[in-house]
């Protein structure tokens, strides 16, 4: 949007062509998304804990420490991270760019699905909420709409094309293979950030550390220079998508002010599933699919520790894991709870 009143005015104020470099506003929009998420936590916390006074319904089969230090605690904090992604990146990025438009609406929806799902736990009282059947078929719908959108305005010859790091000049074309894929990176990547966010800030981190580096990444895919000069694909406006990048750091950083352990409030499905979906939509645009799987590496072994769990058991009757997800694998063997998400954010970093 202030790029709109920029324009209006750069021929008599020559200043402002600042607010034209991408850079410029993807550090604006980091700090607007840290003061709004400042600004209004704590009274959007107090409201929820005005709506939820028993708090979050904590796992009963979970680790034993929860009931006693987490009940209470209010959930859905995501509004607040969604507020302050949304309200910056409105603030600060070009509103012509179809690719900003295309991340805002699957960052919406998931959000969505995730706050009727905090909404059926809050009012029912369950750690269940939305039926897995149910929450899955409206997430490939939401996918598969997303996907199109984006096939649609990527350029034609690479819009279906999956490129490999490390490897300049190899590439596959998927061709109508890139809709069922696509729809796995947006749904396996929300879903992984949702089964990390159990313990005080561990998801909250590796997401911020994704998301500057999808900032970096999509800053260097939409300018010809950089992108030619490291050999990298040039998609023509993904440059943007550095924004609302910037908008998830400032935004992840101002709900780790409330979400530090002991967290004042759970950011639930509602912050969870859309930045899932927020980073996993980027990655598709920016042609950077695998790289997720690497910069988002802690999420993978999160997501492979409870699939490996469930194998295991089904076919063996033995469990792996003494719990999982991992990080309740660890809580089990008698690890402090900080200690894990510590070193869960040293894993994610590396």
């Amino acid at each position: 949007m202030i790029v709109y009143f920029t324009e209006i005015f750069i021929s008599q104020f020559s200043f402002l062509n600042l607010f034209n470099y991408i850079t410029f506003r993807a550090g604006g929009a980091t700090l607007t998304a840290l003061f709004i998420s400042l600004m209004f936590g704590q009274r959007i916390i107090n409201k929820l804990k005005t709506i939820q006074p028993k708090g979050q319904p904590i796992r009963k089969d979970g680790p034993e420490n929860h009931i006693v230090k987490k009940s209470g605690t209010p959930t859905m904090g995501g509004i607040l991270i969604l507020l302050s992604i949304i309200l910056s990146t409105i603030i600060w990025s070009d509103l012509k760019n179809i690719f900003i438009w295309i991340v805002l609406i699957a960052t919406l929806s998931f959000g969505s699905l995730g706050f009727i799902d905090d909404y059926l736990k809050i009012k029912f009282y369950s750690s269940k909420g939305l039926q897995a059947k149910v929450r899955i078929l409206f997430q490939i719908i939401i996918s598969l709409l997303i996907i199109i959108m984006i096939i649609r305005f990527l350029p034609k010859e690479i819009s279906t094309y999956l490129n490999f790091p490390f490897l300049k000049d190899f590439s596959i074309n998927l061709s109508w293979l890139f809709v069922p894929f696509g729809i796995f990176i947006i749904i396996g990547s929300s879903n992984a950030v949702n089964l990390t966010d159990g313990l005080d800030g561990l998801a909250i981190v590796p997401v911020m550390i994704v998301g500057f580096s999808f900032a970096i990444i999509s800053y260097i895919v939409g300018n010809l220079v950089f992108s030619n000069y490291l050999q990298i694909q040039y998609i023509p406006g993904s440059g943007e998508l550095a924004i609302i990048c910037g908008a998830l750091v400032g935004a992840s950083l101002g709900f780790l002010w409330f979400n530090a352990p002991p967290a004042m409030v759970f950011m639930g499905d509602t912050g969870s599933l859309s930045m899932g979906s927020l980073i996993g939509t980027i990655s598709i645009i920016v042609k950077h699919e695998i790289v997720l799987g690497i910069i988002g590496g802690l999420f993978v072994f999160e997501t492979l520790s409870v699939i490996v769990q469930v194998l295991s058991y089904k076919i063996t009757g033995k469990r792996i894991f003494q719990m999982a997800p991992l990080h309740h694998h660890f809580e089990k063997k008698g690890w402090a709870e900080s200690t894990i998400v510590i070193r869960f954010w040293i894993i994610a970093i590396v």
